[in-house]
C-alpha cells in the first residue's frame, strides 16, 4: 500500500494517478476525518473528469512507500506522529518546497530510507472538492540518507506507475536548489504584490530588487558548494518561469489569500539563515521574508 501524508493539491494529484486499490491518505495528527474516505473530482491534463474516493488509513503497518506532501513547516511534526507505526523499510519521499525541512527529517531519522523529490507538475484546487492537473512537468527523486540509495530505483519505478515522468537523481540537492531559486525569486513578490506570477515582471518593486536578490543567492550557492551560476543566469531562470506560468497564482500568494501560514521560512528565510552561517549578507532575502510575514498568520 502507498500512503500519502498531505491532502493538498499535489497529494491529491499523485493519489488520483496511482491504481486506486493501492493508495490511501494518512490523516494529519491534528485531524479527525469525519468520513472514512476522502472524495474529490479529479480533472486530468486532457480535461476529462472522474470521481476519486480514497480511504483514510488508520493502520499503516503494511505501507511500502510514503509520499509526504505536507507544507514544509508541518512535515516534522506529522512524521513524528506516524513514523513509529510505519515499517522502517518503507521509503519516505519528501515533496516540500524550499529547503530545511528535508534536512531536518533526514537528520531525525538517519537510519530510514528518506528521499527528496523536486517536481514541476502543476496542480490546483479551484474549490475544496476539485483538483485540476494544470500542467505536465517532470519529477526528480534522490536519496537523503544512506539507506535510501538502494531504494532509489524501486521508488522511481513505483512513482512511474502514475504515468508521470519521474527521474532518479543520485545527487538531489542541486535539483532542490534549482527550484528554491525560482521560488525565492517569484513567490514572495507575488505574495507582497498580490498578483499572478507574470505580473511581477513589469513591477518596480520586483525590478528594483531582483538583481541584488540574485547576487545574494549566487554568493550563497558558491559558498555552499552548490554551483557557480552568475546572478544574470539566476535572473534569467526566474523570469523565464514567471513568463511560462504568467497566469498562475503561486502557493505563497494562495496561502496569503486563504489566511494560511506561508513557507517563507523555508524559502527566502532559509537563505537568510544560510547567510548567517556563511557570513554572507542577505538584506533582500530578509526584506522579502519580513514583508511576507507581515501579511501572513504565525
Amino acid at each position: 500500500m502507498i500512503g500519502i501524508l498531505g491532502a493538498g493539491s499535489l497529494g491529491r494529484l499523485w493519489a488520483a494517478l496511482f491504481p486506486q486499490d493501492q493508495v490511501a491518505f494518512l490523516p494529519r495528527p491534528d485531524a479527525d476525518p469525519a468520513a472514512a474516505t476522502l472524495g474529490y473530482t479529479f480533472e486530468s491534463i486532457q480535461g476529462s473528469q472522474r470521481t476519486i474516493a480514497l480511504p483514510w488509513l488508520q493502520s499503516p503497518d503494511d505501507l511500502t512507500l510514503l509520499l509526504v506532501t505536507t507544507k514544509a513547516g508541518d512535515t516534522l511534526d506529522a512524521l513524528q506522529h506516524w513514523l513509529p507505526r510505519i515499517p522502517e523499510s518503507a521509503p519516505i519521499v519528501l515533496f516540500q518546497n524550499g529547503l530545511g525541512s528535508q534536512q531536518a527529517v533526514a537528520d531525525a531519522w538517519p537510519e530510514r530510507p528518506i528521499l527528496a523529490a523536486s517536481t514541476t507538475e502543476g496542480a490546483n484546487r479551484p474549490d475544496a472538492a476539485r483538483v485540476v492537473h494544470a500542467g505536465t512537468g517532470e519529477t526528480w527523486v534522490g536519496p537523503l540518507t544512506s539507506a535510501a540509495r538502494t531504494e532509489l530505483a524501486g521508488v522511481v519505478a513505483q512513482l512511474s506507475i502514475t504515468g508521470l515522468l519521474v527521474h532518479a537523481e543520485d545527487e538531489i540537492l542541486p535539483r532542490l536548489w534549482q527550484k528554491l531559486v525560482v521560488n525565492a525569486g517569484i513567490n514572495p513578490f507575488t505574495a507582497i504584490l498580490d498578483c499572478p506570477n507574470g505580473d511581477i515582471l513589469a513591477n518596480e518593486f520586483f525590478l528594483s530588487h531582483i538583481d541584488p536578490l540574485c547576487s545574494e543567492i549566487a554568493r550563497l550557492m558558491a559558498a555552499g558548494g552548490i554551483g557557480t551560476p552568475s546572478p544574470e543566469e539566476l535572473r534569467q531562470r526566474i523570469e523565464t518561469v514567471a513568463r511560462n506560468t504568467a497566469r498562475n497564482t503561486s502557493s505563497m500568494r494562495g496561502d496569503i489569500l486563504n489566511g494560511r501560514t506561508t513557507e517563507i521560512d523555508f524559502i527566502n528565510g532559509y537563505l537568510v539563515q544560510l547567510g548567517r552561517r556563511l557570513d554572507i549578507p542577505t538584506a533582500v532575502n530578509q526584506l522579502l521574508t519580513d514583508k511576507v510575514k507581515q501579511l501572513s498568520p504565525h
